[in-house]
């Protein structure tokens, strides 16, 4: 039945791209940066005399047909100065442009009255798009940048809490992210307790973060999709970029390595705080470092080829008492090949490594888990007609996990050598959508995945009385882990449990005028692997795991419904949403869970539901001296695990409770004011509700020590969290566009001190054994001074 709806969805979509494809001529070609060649993201080309308005795909390719005769062609994007040519097309041309970084340093922008405004006309929402060039503008933490900290200032984003890994987006946890970079998944994007990002600004290209409403194309997580792009390198010169601060530093070099044929771009970071807290024979010590690398090759008009890695690395050690190290490995070759002027393809064959490993002295616990994926995507743009393009493609994942070597740790260790058993899966993808233009008000984006997960041998797999690995001890009335009743050992390959989904999206706009749009969109996602962990232990754990016959795959569906503005010839833009999620199959732990080195996860884990619903605003300023925006975000976030059956209360006695992320309010004012074209000023100010969490609400006395008793599941809000970041930029010389050109960086990192708070620890005073609460908080105020410099 599913490959019979996704057969007729394909025919139908063939029909239609014959019915809209009767034209004559074509131009097509590519948009790029004339002082580095980069192919430009998302540049829109207008052609007033045909009414014609498009972008350019992730590769800088564009197309557009029409009948022959002379036209303007009118090319912008934002933070270039616009191109306007006049062309006379006889036949099919190919035609590539580039473009000239805005002049004016005051960040005025010239906004053409007939340029086609894509926030209002495209069938896209619960989408944001940050430019490189916007972000180098936000407040630098300790002298750098952050592409994470960027879009926490976006409406419906927010961090766990300070010192933890990730983000949310719409009360998503961490793991239902798809977080890519060229195309490669990244499983943890924090260095230093997510101080700062695993992405280096210097060589970010482009970023664009899907909250809903999200192409058939991507799959695999439920909360969101953040996109990065890398540069891919100057053809024509070399140049390098540095930045030297207080407790990191960078450095990347670019150039040609055949001149307009090929080049290269490699981009390193480091951190050497922990040399100074040597020097002062402190015990601990944190650090990191990564190194960015793309190459690629242009073959003909016709043909590229990109080879891009990523490679970092965590190091934090407490006294030697506990010792956390954690890296992302990332490779991917591609093929970019045009078939003709309306069909453009990419293949890319892409590697994933992710490791964790905690040592633990007084547990005696050396433990390290680990999760390789292989990818395979074949993906295609058909442009059939002005007003119908295609996008259709396959993706196949193959997954490695290794949820934990352990090993004695420490001279006096009572830990024997074990691995867990390592788990293997399959997860193929086949997707077509179209994006459809129906009239000048009316446009869709519309489309159908299919996926397919595989859990795969080999492995002894636990097997459990009644098929539940969890029990309900009906005299304690809690729920406890059950004792396996005997093991089924699969071969290599075989097939441990399968599932079947397909995803239909949809997405439409309708044009009020020029300047006003309504939109409104669903989508269904599914999520086949998961993050088990347990940050608010005293030995946190990052596991992945496959769904299988007791993990279920997690199932959303989600609505939008928005309206956005555009004033002044936009100079201010407005974007507001409203949303509603489900989510089936949410698990949650029971009481007590101990997650260090459990081999039977299920066994601590109930299958429940979630949902989460609110309302987005956005006001921007987007030209002038004074550029920035304000995003506010009300929502809730909950979820609800009932018993299995009538003699069980589930957790919460199966009463909807918050989720672990939930925050009712979300604040943010982010600014830029350039004061001349050698200083400029930034500043943001976050205000965030308090997480989730659980207090004890009594204590009881057992064996003569008082024990903490607890209410309801997260029936507690940590502090509200809030924080002003202000940062200063002096370039001596901004006219200076060749040879040594320096800058300045002065920032300051929560400049009223406040001590958010991370955690509450809860303990017995031992001198009078009464009950005290601790506030426990990770950063204060953090100055900082950086020398960037370019040539």
């Amino acid at each position: 039945m599913k490959s019979r709806a996704l057969s007729l969805l394909v025919l139908f979509f063939a029909f239609a791209g014959h019915a809209y494809s009767q034209e004559k001529v074509t131009l097509s070609g590519t948009i790029s940066n004339n002082s580095n060649t980069e192919t430009l993201i998302g540049a829109t080309i207008y052609i007033p005399e045909a009414k014609v308005g498009i972008t350019t795909n992730s590769y800088g390719f564009y197309t557009a047909t029409m009948p022959k005769g002379t036209y303007t062609i009118i090319i912008s994007h934002v933070g270039f100065d616009n191109v306007e040519e006049t062309i006379t097309l006889t036949g099919n041309t190919k035609r590539n442009f580039g473009m000239t970084e805005n002049s004016k340093t005051l960040g005025e922008v010239v906004i053409k009255s007939n340029t086609t405004k894509d926030n209002i006309r495209k069938p896209e929402m619960s989408t944001n798009k940050l430019s490189i060039a916007t972000i180098k503008k936000m407040p630098a933490v300790l002298g750098e940048v952050d592409v994470l900290k960027s879009i926490l200032q976006l409406p419906g984003v927010t961090n766990a809490q300070e010192g933890a890994s990730g983000f949310n987006v719409r009360g998503g946890s961490v793991d239902g992210n798809l977080v890519l970079l060229d195309e490669a998944v990244v499983y943890n994007t924090s260095h230093l307790f997510g101080f700062f990002s695993v992405f280096n600004a210097d060589v970010i290209k482009d970023l664009k973060l899907y909250k809903g409403g999200i192409p058939a194309n991507f799959g695999g997580r439920i909360s969101s999709v953040l996109d990065i792009y890398q540069k891919e390198g100057n053809n024509k010169e070399y140049h390098v970029n540095a930045g030297i601060g207080l407790v990191s530093s960078r450095l990347l070099v670019e150039g040609p390595i055949v001149k307009d044929k090929s080049s290269f771009v490699v981009a390193g970071r480091g951190s050497y705080a922990h040399l100074f807290l040597k020097m002062a024979n402190e015990p601990n010590s944190a650090y990191f470092y990564d190194l960015n690398t793309k190459f690629n090759y242009k073959f003909n008009d016709k043909n590229n080829v990109f080879v891009s890695g990523y490679f970092g690395n965590d190091y934090l050690n407490f006294n030697n008492s506990f010792v956390n190290t954690y890296g992302n490995k990332l490779f991917n070759l591609r093929w970019n090949h045009i078939f003709s002027d309306k069909i453009f393809s990419n293949v890319s064959a892409i590697y994933s490594d992710y490791d964790y490993q905690i040592k633990v002295k007084s547990a005696g616990l050396d433990w390290k888990a680990e999760v390789k994926n292989y990818n395979f995507k074949y993906d295609f743009k058909h442009y059939v007609s002005n007003n119908l393009t295609l996008n259709y493609g396959i993706n196949s994942i193959y997954y490695n996990f290794n949820p934990g070597t352990i090993r004695p740790f420490g001279t006096i260790s009572s830990v024997n050598p074990d691995q867990l058993a390592k788990k293997y899966a399959f997860e193929n993808a086949a997707y077509i959508s179209a994006e459809q233009n129906l009239s000048d008000k009316l446009s869709l984006n519309y489309g159908l995945r299919y996926s397919n997960f595989q859990r795969l041998g080999a492995q002894e797999v636990y097997t459990y009385a009644n098929n539940q690995p969890v029990n309900y001890n009906k005299e304690l009335h809690v729920y406890e882990e059950a004792t396996p009743t005997g093991t089924i050992n699969y071969a290599k390959n075989k097939k441990i449990a399968s599932f079947d989904n397909l995803e239909p999206r949809v997405a439409i706009a309708y044009s009020l005028n020029n300047d006003q749009s309504i939109k409104a969109s669903y989508n269904r996602m599914s999520q086949y692997v998961h993050l088990i962990s347990n940050t608010a232990s005293a030995s946190p754990l990052d596991i992945w795991a496959p769904s299988d016959q007791y993990l279920k795959p997690e199932i959303l569906d989600q609505v939008a419904l928005g309206y956005f503005h555009n004033f002044k010839e936009g100079k201010y833009s407005l974007e507001t949403e409203t949303f509603y999620k489900k989510v089936k199959n949410k698990a949650d732990y029971i009481d007590g869970a101990d997650l260090l080195g459990i081999d039977a996860v299920e066994s601590v884990l109930l299958n429940g539901e979630g949902r989460a619903y609110g309302l987005e605003m956005m006001l921007k300023k987007n030209t002038g001296k004074l550029t920035g925006w304000v995003s506010y975000t009300l929502s809730k976030a909950q979820q609800r695990t009932p018993g299995r059956n009538a003699d069980e209360p589930g957790i919460n006695n199966g009463q909807w409770y918050r989720a672990n992320y939930d925050k009712m309010h979300n604040l943010s004012v982010t600014g830029d004011y350039a004061v001349s074209p050698k200083w400029s000023f930034g500043a943001i100010l976050t205000f965030q509700s308090g997480k989730a969490a659980t207090f004890p609400d009594g204590k009881y006395l057992y064996q003569g020590v008082n024990v903490a008793s607890y209410g309801e599941r997260n029936g507690n809000s940590l502090a509200a969290y809030h924080r002003l970041d202000v940062s200063a930029t002096y370039t001596p010389k901004p006219d200076k566009k060749k040879g040594w050109q320096g800058e300045w960086n002065f920032g300051i990192y929560n400049l009223y001190n406040r001590n958010n708070a991370a955690s509450y620890a809860f303990r017995q005073n031992e001198d009078t054994g009464t009950s005290e609460t601790r506030r426990v908080s990770i950063f204060g105020i953090v100055p900082s001074v950086t020398y960037n410099v370019k040539f």
